[in-house]
Protein backbone atom coordinates (compact mmCIF):
# COMPACT_ATOMS: atom_id res chain seq x y z
CA UNK A 1 0.00 0.00 0.00
CA UNK A 2 1.17 3.56 -0.65
CA UNK A 3 2.86 5.27 2.27
CA UNK A 4 0.90 8.49 1.81
CA UNK A 5 -2.75 7.96 2.88
CA UNK A 6 -3.67 11.56 2.00
CA UNK A 7 -2.57 11.10 -1.61
CA UNK A 8 -4.37 7.74 -1.70
CA UNK A 9 -7.64 9.39 -0.63
CA UNK A 10 -7.17 12.15 -3.20
CA UNK A 11 -6.57 9.60 -5.98
CA UNK A 12 -9.66 7.51 -5.13
CA UNK A 13 -11.98 10.50 -4.76
CA UNK A 14 -10.61 12.12 -7.91
CA UNK A 15 -11.17 9.11 -10.15
CA UNK A 16 -14.61 8.37 -8.72
CA UNK A 17 -15.70 11.91 -9.61
CA UNK A 18 -13.90 11.97 -12.96
CA UNK A 19 -15.22 8.54 -13.93
CA UNK A 20 -18.80 9.61 -13.22
CA UNK A 21 -18.45 12.68 -15.42
CA UNK A 22 -16.94 10.56 -18.21
CA UNK A 23 -19.74 8.03 -17.94
CA UNK A 24 -22.35 10.75 -18.49
CA UNK A 25 -20.85 12.78 -21.35
CA UNK A 26 -17.94 10.65 -22.59
CA UNK A 27 -15.09 12.97 -21.64
CA UNK A 28 -13.66 14.96 -18.75
CA UNK A 29 -11.67 12.33 -16.85
CA UNK A 30 -8.18 13.68 -17.70
CA UNK A 31 -9.16 17.30 -17.14
CA UNK A 32 -10.84 16.69 -13.79
CA UNK A 33 -8.09 14.33 -12.69
CA UNK A 34 -5.30 16.72 -13.64
CA UNK A 35 -7.00 19.69 -11.98
CA UNK A 36 -7.23 17.79 -8.68
CA UNK A 37 -4.07 15.68 -8.79
CA UNK A 38 -1.82 18.65 -9.55
CA UNK A 39 -2.81 19.96 -6.11
CA UNK A 40 -0.79 17.07 -4.68
CA UNK A 41 1.84 16.44 -7.35
CA UNK A 42 3.52 17.94 -10.42
CA UNK A 43 1.83 18.13 -13.84
CA UNK A 44 3.86 15.21 -15.17
CA UNK A 45 3.21 13.21 -11.99
CA UNK A 46 -0.52 13.85 -12.41
CA UNK A 47 -0.31 12.84 -16.09
CA UNK A 48 1.36 9.58 -15.07
CA UNK A 49 -1.26 8.82 -12.41
CA UNK A 50 -4.18 9.29 -14.83
CA UNK A 51 -2.77 6.92 -17.47
CA UNK A 52 -4.22 3.57 -16.32
CA UNK A 53 -7.69 4.84 -15.25
CA UNK A 54 -7.88 6.80 -18.48
CA UNK A 55 -6.76 3.87 -20.62
CA UNK A 56 -9.12 1.33 -19.02
CA UNK A 57 -12.18 3.59 -19.14
CA UNK A 58 -11.35 4.72 -22.68
CA UNK A 59 -11.09 1.15 -23.97
CA UNK A 60 -14.44 0.35 -22.33
CA UNK A 61 -15.97 3.44 -23.90
CA UNK A 62 -14.50 2.58 -27.31
CA UNK A 63 -15.94 -0.95 -27.41
CA UNK A 64 -19.19 -0.47 -25.47
CA UNK A 65 -21.13 0.82 -28.49
CA UNK A 66 -20.42 -2.26 -30.59
CA UNK A 67 -17.55 -3.00 -32.99
CA UNK A 68 -15.31 0.08 -33.29
CA UNK A 69 -13.80 -1.08 -36.59
CA UNK A 70 -16.16 0.98 -38.75
CA UNK A 71 -15.35 4.17 -36.87
CA UNK A 72 -11.62 3.43 -36.98
CA UNK A 73 -11.78 3.02 -40.78
CA UNK A 74 -13.51 6.39 -41.03
CA UNK A 75 -11.20 8.19 -38.59
CA UNK A 76 -7.80 6.58 -39.19
CA UNK A 77 -6.15 9.72 -40.68
CA UNK A 78 -7.38 11.80 -37.76
CA UNK A 79 -6.16 9.23 -35.23
CA UNK A 80 -2.75 8.70 -36.85
CA UNK A 81 -2.09 12.44 -36.94
CA UNK A 82 -3.06 12.61 -33.26
CA UNK A 83 -0.49 9.97 -32.27
CA UNK A 84 2.33 11.84 -34.02
CA UNK A 85 1.13 15.11 -32.51
CA UNK A 86 1.40 13.80 -28.92
CA UNK A 87 5.14 13.21 -29.32
CA UNK A 88 5.62 16.65 -30.85
CA UNK A 89 3.57 18.30 -28.10
CA UNK A 90 5.47 16.63 -25.26
CA UNK A 91 8.75 17.68 -26.85
CA UNK A 92 7.55 21.29 -27.21
CA UNK A 93 6.29 21.36 -23.62
CA UNK A 94 9.79 20.81 -22.24
CA UNK A 95 10.80 24.37 -23.05
CA UNK A 96 7.50 26.27 -23.27
CA UNK A 97 5.39 27.98 -20.62
CA UNK A 98 2.03 26.27 -21.06
CA UNK A 99 -0.14 28.27 -18.61
CA UNK A 100 -1.29 30.83 -21.19
CA UNK A 101 -1.94 28.06 -23.71
CA UNK A 102 -4.00 26.07 -21.22
CA UNK A 103 -6.12 29.09 -20.38
CA UNK A 104 -6.66 29.79 -24.07
CA UNK A 105 -7.90 26.19 -24.46
CA UNK A 106 -10.29 26.83 -21.58
CA UNK A 107 -11.63 29.95 -23.30
CA UNK A 108 -12.16 28.05 -26.56
CA UNK A 109 -14.09 25.36 -24.68
CA UNK A 110 -16.32 27.98 -23.04
CA UNK A 111 -17.08 29.66 -26.38
CA UNK A 112 -17.75 26.35 -28.10
CA UNK A 113 -19.96 25.04 -25.30
CA UNK A 114 -21.97 28.26 -25.16
CA UNK A 115 -22.42 28.38 -28.93
CA UNK A 116 -23.80 24.83 -28.84
CA UNK A 117 -26.27 25.74 -26.10
CA UNK A 118 -27.41 28.63 -28.30
CA UNK A 119 -28.08 26.25 -31.18
CA UNK A 120 -24.94 26.48 -33.35
CA UNK A 121 -23.48 23.18 -34.48
CA UNK A 122 -20.54 22.85 -36.90
CA UNK A 123 -21.02 20.53 -39.86
CA UNK A 124 -18.25 19.08 -42.04
CA UNK A 125 -18.82 17.89 -45.59
CA UNK A 126 -17.06 14.73 -46.78
CA UNK A 127 -14.74 16.77 -49.00
CA UNK A 128 -13.67 19.11 -46.18
CA UNK A 129 -13.33 16.20 -43.78
CA UNK A 130 -10.40 14.79 -45.77
CA UNK A 131 -8.35 17.87 -44.87
CA UNK A 132 -9.93 18.74 -41.52
CA UNK A 133 -9.43 15.26 -40.04
CA UNK A 134 -5.60 15.15 -40.16
CA UNK A 135 -5.32 18.82 -39.16
CA UNK A 136 -7.65 18.38 -36.18
CA UNK A 137 -5.87 15.16 -35.18
CA UNK A 138 -2.43 16.76 -35.30
CA UNK A 139 -3.55 19.78 -33.26
CA UNK A 140 -5.30 17.53 -30.75
CA UNK A 141 -2.15 15.45 -30.34
CA UNK A 142 0.14 18.44 -29.90
CA UNK A 143 -2.15 19.95 -27.26
CA UNK A 144 -2.45 16.57 -25.51
CA UNK A 145 1.32 16.34 -25.24
CA UNK A 146 1.64 19.93 -24.01
CA UNK A 147 -1.27 20.08 -21.55
CA UNK A 148 -2.63 16.56 -20.90
CA UNK A 149 -6.04 17.54 -22.31
CA UNK A 150 -7.50 15.17 -24.93
CA UNK A 151 -10.49 17.35 -25.85
CA UNK A 152 -9.47 20.30 -28.08
CA UNK A 153 -10.10 20.29 -30.98
CA UNK A 154 -10.75 16.55 -31.36
CA UNK A 155 -14.17 16.46 -29.71
CA UNK A 156 -15.27 19.49 -31.74
CA UNK A 157 -14.20 17.72 -34.93
CA UNK A 158 -16.04 14.52 -34.01
CA UNK A 159 -19.20 16.43 -33.19
CA UNK A 160 -18.99 18.22 -36.56
CA UNK A 161 -19.26 14.82 -38.27
CA UNK A 162 -22.89 14.62 -37.12
CA UNK A 163 -22.52 11.36 -35.21
CA UNK A 164 -25.44 10.12 -33.11
CA UNK A 165 -25.07 10.16 -29.33
CA UNK A 166 -23.72 6.65 -28.82
CA UNK A 167 -21.47 6.86 -31.90
CA UNK A 168 -20.07 10.18 -30.69
CA UNK A 169 -19.28 8.76 -27.26
CA UNK A 170 -17.69 5.67 -28.83
CA UNK A 171 -15.62 7.76 -31.26
CA UNK A 172 -14.36 9.85 -28.33
CA UNK A 173 -13.40 6.63 -26.56
CA UNK A 174 -11.34 5.57 -29.58
CA UNK A 175 -9.64 8.98 -29.79
CA UNK A 176 -8.87 9.02 -26.07
CA UNK A 177 -7.57 5.43 -26.11
CA UNK A 178 -5.13 6.21 -28.92
CA UNK A 179 -4.11 9.49 -27.25
CA UNK A 180 -3.56 7.80 -23.87
CA UNK A 181 -1.37 5.07 -25.39
CA UNK A 182 0.66 7.68 -27.25
CA UNK A 183 1.04 9.78 -24.09
CA UNK A 184 2.08 6.72 -22.08
CA UNK A 185 4.74 5.81 -24.63
CA UNK A 186 5.99 9.40 -24.83
CA UNK A 187 6.21 9.82 -21.03
CA UNK A 188 7.97 6.47 -20.68
CA UNK A 189 10.37 7.40 -23.46
CA UNK A 190 11.34 10.56 -21.56
CA UNK A 191 11.76 8.76 -18.22
CA UNK A 192 8.80 10.52 -16.59
CA UNK A 193 7.18 7.36 -15.16
CA UNK A 194 8.02 5.59 -11.90
CA UNK A 195 6.79 2.48 -10.01
CA UNK A 196 5.23 4.68 -7.31
CA UNK A 197 3.21 6.68 -9.84
CA UNK A 198 2.27 3.44 -11.60
CA UNK A 199 0.90 2.04 -8.34
CA UNK A 200 -1.18 5.16 -7.71
CA UNK A 201 -2.47 4.96 -11.27
CA UNK A 202 -3.51 1.33 -10.77
CA UNK A 203 -5.31 2.21 -7.53
CA UNK A 204 -7.37 4.78 -9.42
CA UNK A 205 -8.76 2.22 -11.89
CA UNK A 206 -11.53 0.67 -9.69
CA UNK A 207 -12.75 4.10 -8.59
CA UNK A 208 -12.90 5.29 -12.19
CA UNK A 209 -14.84 2.17 -13.25
CA UNK A 210 -17.39 2.60 -10.46
CA UNK A 211 -17.83 6.21 -11.55
CA UNK A 212 -18.27 5.12 -15.18
CA UNK A 213 -21.08 2.74 -14.20
CA UNK A 214 -22.87 5.50 -12.31
CA UNK A 215 -22.40 7.97 -15.14
CA UNK A 216 -23.61 5.57 -17.84
CA UNK A 217 -26.79 4.94 -15.87
CA UNK A 218 -27.41 8.67 -15.70
CA UNK A 219 -26.77 9.02 -19.47
CA UNK A 220 -29.22 6.21 -20.29
CA UNK A 221 -31.98 8.21 -18.63
CA UNK A 222 -31.37 11.30 -20.78
CA UNK A 223 -33.28 11.86 -24.05
CA UNK A 224 -31.09 12.64 -27.09
CA UNK A 225 -31.91 16.37 -27.09
CA UNK A 226 -31.26 16.70 -23.37
CA UNK A 227 -28.00 14.77 -23.71
CA UNK A 228 -26.76 17.28 -26.28
CA UNK A 229 -27.63 20.12 -23.91
CA UNK A 230 -25.79 18.40 -21.07
CA UNK A 231 -22.88 17.68 -23.42
CA UNK A 232 -22.49 21.34 -24.42
CA UNK A 233 -22.93 22.53 -20.83
CA UNK A 234 -20.23 20.08 -19.74
CA UNK A 235 -17.85 21.44 -22.38
CA UNK A 236 -18.47 24.98 -21.13
CA UNK A 237 -18.00 23.94 -17.50
CA UNK A 238 -14.81 22.13 -18.45
CA UNK A 239 -13.49 25.30 -20.07
CA UNK A 240 -14.32 27.40 -17.01
CA UNK A 241 -12.56 24.88 -14.79
CA UNK A 242 -9.46 24.91 -16.99
CA UNK A 243 -9.36 28.71 -17.05
CA UNK A 244 -9.78 28.95 -13.26
CA UNK A 245 -7.23 26.32 -12.32
CA UNK A 246 -4.71 26.82 -15.09
CA UNK A 247 -4.60 23.02 -15.37
CA UNK A 248 -5.64 20.87 -18.29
Amino acid sequence: MPANPELLAIVIATFLLAGTAKGVVGFGLPTIALALLTLADSLYGAMAMLLLPSLVTNVWQAVAGGSPARLVRRLWRFLLAGVVGVWVGLWLAQGVETLALVRLLGLLLVIYGLSGLLGWRPVLSTRRDRLAGPVAGALNGVLTGMTGSFVVPGVMYLQALGLARDQLVQAMGILFTVSTLALLAALAGRGLLSPELGLMSAIGVPAALVGMVLGRRIRSMLPEARFRQVFQAAIMALGLSVMASGGA
